[in-house]
């Protein structure tokens, strides 16, 4: 994969392009899957736990593997870089969907209307959702990574 970016711009459009399928012609609606709070945790846990951890300039690094020459140890760096902001990702969504089923069962108890709870129930698993769609793209970044990390360790033998 020498342009990871093409990669993920094709994983960007098959993932609209079912998204489309799924509005279009199972007659879905946009709004059920668009719930920026869960978004927002998930980059809350994300992106300051790569920085505080120093994995953060790995992490960006990973977008130009296979277009630009790093050593070694560099590849090492980003492909843990994006196995922890995989992980990191997971557990971003774990927290979102935990919060958002405390919330709901709090409510639970106190709801005079009890057909809320299935939407409610359906926001809480959107986080899920998001972390999927993310970790579809950052696999990509993963691999290339440990391609290039494998071809190098390659160069070093001969």
């Amino acid at each position: 994969m020498k342009n990871i970016k093409l990669v993920i711009l094709g994983e960007i459009l098959l993932l609209v392009v079912a998204f489309l399928f799924n509005v279009f012609v199972c007659r879905g609606q946009i709004s059920w899957y668009i719930d920026v709070p869960s978004i927002i945790m998930i980059l809350i846990v994300f992106i300051p736990g790569l920085i505080i951890m120093g994995a953060w300039k790995d992490f960006i690094k990973a977008f130009s593997v296979g277009t630009k020459c790093y050593s070694l140890l560099e590849l090492k760096n980003i492909v843990g870089a994006v196995s922890t902001a995989q992980k990191l990702v997971v557990l971003g969504a774990l927290f979102t969907l935990i919060i958002s089923g405390i919330l709901v069962l709090a409510g639970v108890s106190g709801a005079s209307d009890a057909s809320l709870i299935g939407p409610n129930l359906a926001v809480c698993f959107l986080s899920a959702f998001y972390a999927v769609i993310i970790e579809l793209l950052l696999l990509p970044l993963h691999l290339n990574a440990e391609r290039e990390m494998n071809r190098e360790m390659d160069f070093e033998d001969e």
